[in-house]
C-alpha cells in the first residue's frame, strides 16, 4: 500500500480523527489534562454497553468450542496484540486451566510484548503462518483485535480462519471496519477520537480490554469456574493464592478459618472440592466422583448431592 493511500485510509478512521475537546490539551497543567482523559475515558463502558449482543454471541461460540477441547486464540499486533497476550496469560492462574486454552498471538513474536515491532503488523503472511505455527483448527476460536480494523496481520489471520471453517470474531473500534466485514461475528465499540490523536492505547485499549474481559471471564463462569461469584478453580500457587483459597472456601461454605485448611490439606488445595465436601458431607472420593459426574460445575455438583439427600 502507498503512502498516499495508507494516509487516505487513516483520515477515515473514527480512532484517527481529532477530538474536539482536547485541542489545548498541549496548554494545560497536569490536572485539567487528566481531567480531560477522564471525561474521555468515561465514553468506553457506554461504547462497550452498545456491543454486548455480540460479546454475548462469542462467549457463546467459545464456551462450545472449550466444551469440545478447541481453543480461544487472540491475535493482534501493537497494544491490541499486548492485551490480548496479557488476558490469555492471565486464565491459567485464574481459572486453573491449560496454558494452551487460550492463546495470545502477537505481530513479531514474543519479542513484540516488551519491545515495539510495529512493521510486522504489515504482513498477511506473518498472521497465517503463526496460526500454522500453533496448529490452529476448525475447533479454535480466533478473535483478531485491532483498533483499526484494518491491520493486515489479523485481516490474514482471520481470512486463513475463516478458510478452515473456524469461528471468526473482530475486535475493532471503528464502524465498519475492514476485519468486521471478514469476521463472522464483530464486536465494534467506536469510542471516538483520542484524547491525544491517534494513540489507541488510550480509550481503544481501554473499550479492548474491557471485552477481552468479558470474553474469557463469562465463557469460564458458564463453563462452571466459578461458584456465585467465587473463583473456585484458581490455583494455590504461592502464598497469597494459599490464603486466598482458604478464604473463598470460608466465603462460599461460612465455614471457620481452621475447618476450610484442614480439608484444603486433604484435597491438596482443590478449593472446588473442598467447597463440595463441606456443603455436603461427602468423603473427599465421593465429592470429586460427585463434581465429575456434573462436568465440574460446582453449583449443579451441590444441587444434584442435596436432591439426592430429599
Amino acid at each position: 500500500m502507498t503512502h498516499d493511500s495508507l494516509i487516505s485510509d487513516l483520515a477515515k478512521l473514527v480512532s484517527e480523527g481529532r477530538n474536539p475537546e482536547t485541542m489545548d490539551i498541549d496548554l494545560l497543567p497536569a490536572l485539567e489534562i487528566v481531567q480531560r482523559m477522564n471525561q474521555q475515558d468515561k465514553q468506553v463502558p457506554l461504547a462497550v454497553e452498545k456491543v454486548l449482543p455480540e460479546i454475548a454471541q462469542a462467549v457463546d461460540h467459545i464456551t462450545a468450542a472449550f466444551e469440545q477441547g478447541g481453543r480461544l486464540v487472540y491475535m493482534g499486533a501493537g497494544t491490541s496484540g499486548r492485551l490480548g497476550v496479557l488476558d490469555a496469560s492471565e486464565c491459567p492462574p485464574t481459572f486453573g486451566v491449560s496454558e494452551q486454552m487460550v492463546l495470545g498471538l502477537i505481530a513479531g513474536g514474543p519479542e513484540a510484548i516488551l519491545k515495539a515491532k510495529e512493521g510486522a503488523e504489515d504482513s498477511p503472511e506473518l498472521g497465517v503462518a503463526d496460526l500454522k505455527n500453533i496448529h490452529f483448527s476448525v475447533k479454535d476460536v480466533l478473535v483478531g483485535i485491532a483498533a483499526s480494523g484494518r491491520t493486515p496481520y489479523v485481516i490474514g489471520g482471520l481470512e486463513y480462519a475463516n478458510a478452515i471453517g473456524a469461528t471468526t470474531v473482530s475486535l475493532s473500534c471503528n464502524p465498519d471496519s475492514a476485519i468486521a466485514d471478514i469476521a463472522q461475528i464483530a464486536i465494534s465499540p467506536v469510542v471516538g477520537p483520542e484524547a491525544l490523536t491517534g494513540s489507541t492505547r488510550l480509550k481503544s485499549g481501554t473499550a479492548q480490554k474491557l471485552v477481552l474481559n468479558m470474553l474469557t471471564t463469562a465463557s469460564m463462569i458458564r463453563l462452571g469456574k466459578s461458584y456465585q461469584n467465587l473463583m473456585v478453580d484458581v490455583k494455590a500457587t504461592n502464598e497469597k493464592l494459599v490464603a486466598r483459597a482458604v478464604r473463598i472456601v470460608m466465603q462460599a461454605t461460612e465455614c471457620d478459618q481452621s475447618l476450610a485448611a484442614a480439608t484444603l490439606a486433604q484435597t491438596a488445595n482443590d478449593v472446588k472440592l473442598a467447597i463440595l465436601m463441606i456443603l455436603t458431607g461427602l468423603d473427599r472420593d465421593a465429592a470429586r466422583e460427585q463434581l465429575a459426574q456434573q462436568r465440574g460445575f460446582l453449583r449443579r455438583a451441590v444441587q444434584a448431592q442435596e436432591a439426592d439427600e430429599d
